[in-house]
């Protein structure tokens, strides 16, 4: 399996794995569906009769719906303005840029990411509104934001993130 972890946090926060199907979207992010699971409802059964007392009560069972990439990478939500999201994005794309000049990467390599996140940049601002936002698990202000949203049917969720602010790593 391999797991693809944030580049620029301290501890490397996951961010998502090749156990769910991972697409490269124009050269520059990965997107990968998501679903909702059901956490939390554990039943047991002791053998034993209840009493009158608990089957007057009753018992919930906690159980939870979850997106399943979400509750698996322990993303944590995080909320944006446009303006205050484009400020980050401005940063978070210099910093990236300079990971990739510090790690080998070419002239020409770091000029076309440059140009394909500044065209994708201009996707996801254009449908801002459609869009939740996720840190990695430390909540690293340095680290990569993960977006959220949904396919075309407006039911399957997905995931988007920066293809170049991962790095894969396997397990």
């Amino acid at each position: 399996m391999i797991i693809f972890r944030d580049v620029l946090t301290e501890r490397k926060d996951e961010l998502l794995s090749d156990s769910f199907e991972v697409k490269e979207i124009d050269g520059i992010a990965y997107e990968a569906d998501c679903a909702m699971i059901e956490i939390g409802a554990v039943e047991v059964n002791t053998g034993a009769n209840a009493s009158a007392e608990e089957a007057d009560e009753g018992t919930e069972d906690g159980a939870q719906k979850v997106n399943n990439i979400i509750h698996s990478f322990r993303l944590q939500p995080t909320s944006f303005d446009k303006a205050t999201y484009l400020a980050y994005l401005k940063g978070y794309m210099k910093k990236l840029a300079k990971h990739l000049q510090e790690t080998g990467s070419s002239p020409e390599e770091v000029k076309d990411f440059q140009t394909k996140a500044q065209g994708f940049a201009k996707k996801i601002i254009s449908n801002f509104k459609d869009y939740e936002f996720y840190t990695g698990e430390s909540m690293d202000v340095d680290g990569m934001v993960v977006l959220l949203n949904y396919r075309e049917d407006g039911i399957t969720p997905y995931i988007t993130i920066w293809k170049h602010g991962v790095e894969s790593m396997k397990v």
